[in-house]
């Protein structure tokens, strides 16, 4: 979500501050902007694009040799540019129309109690010039401050609940910034030259230095030049490793493409092929040492995800039950953190995310540890990310880096991960013959080339896109294996073309969503050739018995025609089990085409993130 810059540099920092803006915006946003200290507090803010920002930072000649920047996803008060970030203090009696305090600060996050903290420092005679909890942060290290702006934050922070990440400067202490973390992504940067470097991520300081130090929950750091220093909760100085991460520069180029999302949906082949790479055959250890000894001792598996990546969690059900035979839980992070339920010690926890920061995840993942649950296991993109330090094995999917807000890539490269558990599983519990292997590993190798099969579809899709620009409601429908993608086709058209879809196992559809049909209603059904299509056949028979319009994504030996009311598009194969990372694709193009044919924002749609690191 919010992304973070700051440096600390004998040179003039603000060209770099933007550029890892820039390279932070695929993660969404809705303001931005940048505060150095140049004889004092000076920022600009924008509610446009950072090239906005950029402008404005240029025709201001704001330059300086220490700074924070922020692009910021609205949560605690609306898209406008006293809401934005960089945040000034405005001690007791100072107007925030005279000028700045002595504070500048950045934050990402939420804090909780921010309505009591603003109460005790209103009554100290703190002005506030904004809706936002950052605001309270920034104010409260003031409040603190004795001269020491590291004490200060590190006394501030013991106050604050909920979760954050910070960066902090002060109009007192040149050549010197202050970060600090808790359920919130921050990296430091060790340049050359002396320079340092923070971030909430590291693609932010890709070109200015590889040098990464990966912030723990609850440390705080000291920048200065030449040197930093690490406490962590207890107050203690701390060391960190200092890893070589050579992150992307930025957004690839968009080459013939339209869009991003269009590029990655195009990049799939690519992308499943890398993450098999090499994997000649199934053994626990693809998923770290000591996967044989864990995978032998669990006799179930609940995953933990959100949004697409839970998608991918109900699909990874059905295989884990029908091929490894394991008794599966798929929870919603967010709704598992906070619920009663009865923890097994011997159930691997599995958490599902693109990058490895997803708030709700990395909750629900520590209540897990929490109940005594020890056996965790994540599927992840993103190999130096929280999920998977926090985890005792991994898969790390090999997406590269995905731009669009809405996950396509990641999505069928997680499929893939998860596939591969499924089989590492049943092969530990003795439920894999060697010819179920050779079956299973001959289909995985040819996927990159069935994948390029099905996007050799997209005029077709294009043709139903026209139709489906000019609707407000879509329905989606699928069963067993085929009905997680059915929810995941309903919510890419739901992110990016901003069309009502909702989504159903077609066996529900007489149970309350048939009184929706109606010509203007398109049901889009997931009907591939296997033991439940004849079922899914009478289901698809409601529908036009009640003047509904179906769109049909059949395998090409289904025997179902095209006809009056109905639209069919024949993927090229039946691929049996793996079937799930076929289907998807054209539903990713349906969204992609209807959302372009309706002109709306494509890579970055409205009041969405990238990475939701907050709750």
């Amino acid at each position: 979500m919010c992304g973070i810059v700051g440096a600390v540099s004998t040179r003039n920092i603000v060209p770099i501050l933007v550029q890892g803006l820039q390279r932070l915006e695929y993660r969404g946003y809705d303001s931005c902007g940048v505060a150095v200290h140049d004889g004092g507090l000076k920022r600009a803010r924008s509610t446009a694009r950072v090239a906005e920002l950029i402008s404005q930072v240029e025709s201001e000649h704001l330059e300086g040799t220490t700074g924070i920047a922020h692009t910021r996803w609205a949560t605690h008060g609306a898209p406008a540019v006293h809401n934005a970030h960089p945040h000034f203090s405005h001690g007791p009696g100072a107007d925030a129309a005279k000028g700045p305090g002595r504070v500048a600060l950045v934050h990402n996050g939420i804090i909780e109690n921010h309505d009591e903290l603003r109460a005790a420092l209103k009554a100290k005679g703190y002005h506030f010039a904004s809706q936002t909890d950052t605001e309270v942060i920034c104010h409260l290290v003031d409040s603190l401050y004795d001269g020491d702006l590291f004490n200060a934050v590190k006394e501030a922070v013991q106050q604050l609940h909920g979760a954050y990440a910070i960066a902090v400067f002060c109009k007192d202490e040149p050549h010197r910034v202050v970060g600090a973390r808790a359920g919130s992504p921050l990296v430091l940067g060790v340049g050359a030259d002396g320079e340092n470097f923070l971030a909430s991520d590291a693609m932010a300081l890709a070109g200015v230095t590889d040098q990464i130090v990966y912030i723990e929950e609850g440390d705080v750091v000291d920048l200065q030049l030449g040197r930093y220093w690490i406490c962590d909760r207890n107050g203690r100085e701390v060391k960190r490793e200092v890893k070589t991460v050579r992150a992307h520069s930025g957004a690839a180029e968009l080459g013939p493409y339209r869009h991003y999302m269009q590029k990655e949906i195009f990049e799939q082949p690519r992308a499943v092929a890398d993450t098999l790479e090499g994997i000649q055959g199934i053994v626990p250890e693809l998923f770290g040492d000591g996967a044989y000894r864990v995978f032998k001792e669990i006799d179930s598996v609940l995953i933990l995800a959100c949004g697409t990546s839970y998608y991918s969690g109900c699909t990874a059900k059905y295989w884990l039950e029908s091929i490894a035979k394991i008794p599966t839980q798929v929870e919603i992070a967010s709704e598992y953190r906070y619920r009663e339920t009865v923890p097994n010690p011997r159930s691997l926890v599995v958490t599902i995310s693109q990058s490895g920061e997803t708030a709700d995840t990395l909750a629900a993942l520590r209540h897990a540890q929490q109940l005594g649950m020890e056996h965790t296991l994540t599927i992840c993109n993103v190999a130096t990310s929280a999920m998977v330090r926090e985890c005792k094995l991994s898969y790390i999917t090999r997406a590269g880096v995905e731009i669009g807000v809405a996950s396509t890539k990641a999505f069928t490269t997680q499929l893939a991960g998860l596939f591969l558990l499924t089989l590492s599983l049943a092969q530990v519990k003795g439920r894999l013959t060697e010819s179920q292997e050779a079956q299973h590993l001959k289909a995985m190798r040819h996927l990159p080339a069935a994948l390029s099969a099905v996007l050799a579809l997209e005029p077709q899709v294009i043709s139903w896109s026209e139709d489906f620009a000019r609707m407000q409601n879509a329905l989606f429908l699928g069963r067993g294996l085929h009905y997680p993608i059915a929810l995941e086709g309903a919510l890419k058209l739901k992110e990016i073309s901003y069309i009502h879809a909702e989504a159903y196992p077609a066996g529900e559809l007489k149970h309350g969503p048939l009184a929706l049909v109606t010509s203007e209603m398109p049901v889009v059904t997931v009907a591939p050739n296997d033991a439940l299509l004849e079922k899914l056949k009478s289901n698809m028979q409601e529908v036009r018995a009640r003047g509904g319009v179906l769109y049909v994504l059949a395998d090409g030996d289904s025997k179902i025609e095209s006809g009056e009311g109905i639209h069919v598009i024949r993927m090229p194969e039946h691929y049996g089990e793996l079937s799930p990372l076929l289907h998807v694709v054209p539903l990713q193009l349906l969204a992609y085409h209807t959302a372009c044919a309706r002109g709306t924002d494509v890579d970055k749609p409205r009041n969405l993130a990238k990475s939701v690191t907050v709750e």
